[in-house]
């Protein structure tokens, strides 16, 4: 079985990776592997962070890896938070505070448009492809549900009338920006 380190120290992320790749890969976290270092994130772009952290690992480790970075891009705020999704409240990264922040500068909007971006870098012997993720939908006034991570309680998928965290990990992992751009690398290993 294929052994893949996933640049990642985010239990949610790591849960939800394993379950879209089981019995196909062997996934390995950062800790796994004996990185406890918080890599930096220093890029402009959602893909830079994402290629930062797989080459972080491969440079440093000699690993097959893979790494993503992630972006909740909101209409109305043109863009904003992208790629400081994770700090849009601060540096101290809390879910809480970023997602009530989102809510407070929406407070008097009606266009509660947004998508989830997700790129995933995959360094694989010696080469480097990119896998592009995106989920369209709409935020909600308040946070609803108690699955998930981030932004999650407040993202409403297109085509859905519950919250990321109202839906199962399997029912989120088959639709979500991480689910697509995964989906996309799988398709491409196994190939």
């Amino acid at each position: 079985m294929t052994k893949l380190v996933f640049a990642s120290h985010n239990e949610n992320k790591i849960k939800e990776v394993k379950k879209l790749l089981e019995n196909q890969f062997e996934i390995v976290s950062l800790t796994d592997i004996g990185c406890f270092e918080d890599i930096p994130e220093t890029a402009e772009t959602i893909e830079g962070n994402a290629i930062l952290k797989a080459n972080y690992v491969t440079e440093k480790y000699g690993l097959n890896c893979f790494a993503d970075d992630s972006g909740l891009l909101i209409d109305a705020l043109n863009g904003a938070p992208g790629v400081y999704s994770a700090r849009f409240a601060g540096e101290h990264k809390n879910d809480t505070d970023n997602l009530n922040l989102a809510l407070q500068k929406l407070e008097n909007e009606t266009n509660r448009k947004a998508h989830f971006k997700t790129i995933m870098a995959l360094n694989l012997n010696g080469e480097q492809h990119l896998f592009e993720g995106i989920v369209q939908g709409d935020l909600t006034t308040q946070p609803i549900g108690n699955n998930g991570f981030g932004y999650d309680p407040i993202f409403v998928p297109e085509g859905y009338t519950e919250t990321f965290a109202q839906l199962s990990l399997e029912e989120k992992s088959k639709m979500s920006h991480r689910g697509k751009a995964l989906q996309k690398m799988v398709q491409f290993l196994k190939a």
